[in-house]
């Protein structure tokens, strides 16, 4: 039954002190970033936007984006990667070892981030390992590879096996039928893992601070900020990583509606 105008309504306003709720913190962050002082104070006397120039400009802030990306980048390929076939494993055939797949699979999820960073840590010592960037991704991809996988087993739980079965019965071989029906079909999950992947090694904080050695991401040096020698860049690098997660989130709608409208458009030519 459809609900009602008034149910509407309330269901909309509901939903906007929500996210009010959720993103308010962020307005005092941003007249942060646009604040001449040094430290900020209410009412603000002047406006100024040089502390953005300054993080464009600064080489450290580069540095630390750079590192930051390349960690993020790999994670979410990687992540994706075993993602499609750990999903598949998952969700998608019977075999002996399945049930306890699962149970594995999905453990680093239940542990506290820095239980789980101080526990590769003291691993990548004994194994002599020195901590850089490159431990880092590992460490993330321990926490975020499960996710990745849970996300992708989801779609590949309504995927119907039948349509491969018809495929084969009609003499399509194995990589045809990958290309043609399973990796469309789910081709929205991955999507959506990939997206969950970059964000949540782009904003980790718990497992990068034991994991990254003498490199340093852009949440740790946030923090590192925060504690102690406060500086401008602080709100202004953290507007500017909101503003581009926000893009990329942009991006892959646009990408996927466009994907979605070609392929309709495709269809009705048919």
């Amino acid at each position: 039954m459809p609900a009602s105008r008034s149910t509407r309504i309330v269901l909309f306003v509901y939903g906007l002190l929500v996210i009010g709720f959720l993103y308010l913190p962020l307005i005092s962050v941003g007249f942060a970033s646009v604040s001449r002082a040094r430290y900020l104070s209410f009412p603000i006397k002047r406006y100024s936007t040089k502390w953005y120039a300054e993080a464009l400009e600064s080489s450290t802030v580069a540095d630390l984006l750079m590192t930051s990306l390349a960690v993020a980048l790999l994670v979410t390929v990687i992540s994706v990667v075993i993602a499609f076939f750990g999903a598949l494993a998952f969700a998608r055939y019977q075999w002996r070892f399945r049930t306890t797949f699962q149970k594995l699979i999905l453990l680093p999820i239940f542990f506290p981030q820095t239980v789980l960073g101080l526990a590769l840590l003291m691993w990548f010592n004994a194994l002599g390992i020195i901590p850089t960037w490159k431990t880092a991704v590992v460490a993330h991809l321990v926490w975020i590879a499960p996710i990745a996988t849970l996300i992708v087993s989801i779609r590949a739980y309504s995927f119907d096996p039948a349509l491969e079965e018809a495929a084969r019965d009609m003499g399509a071989d194995t990589w045809t039928i990958f290309r043609e029906i399973t990796l469309p079909l789910l081709l929205p999950g991955l999507v959506s893992a990939g997206l969950f992947a970059f964000l949540l090694s782009w904003g980790n904080f718990p497992l990068s601070l034991f994991t990254t050695g003498a490199d340093s991401t852009l949440p740790e040096w946030l923090y590192a900020k925060m504690v102690s020698g406060y500086s401008p860049l602080v709100p202004t690098l953290g507007i500017m990583s909101v503003v581009g997660s926000f893009l990329i989130i942009l991006i892959a709608l646009s990408v996927s509606w466009l994907m979605r409208a070609n392929k309709e458009s495709q269809s009705a030519q048919n």
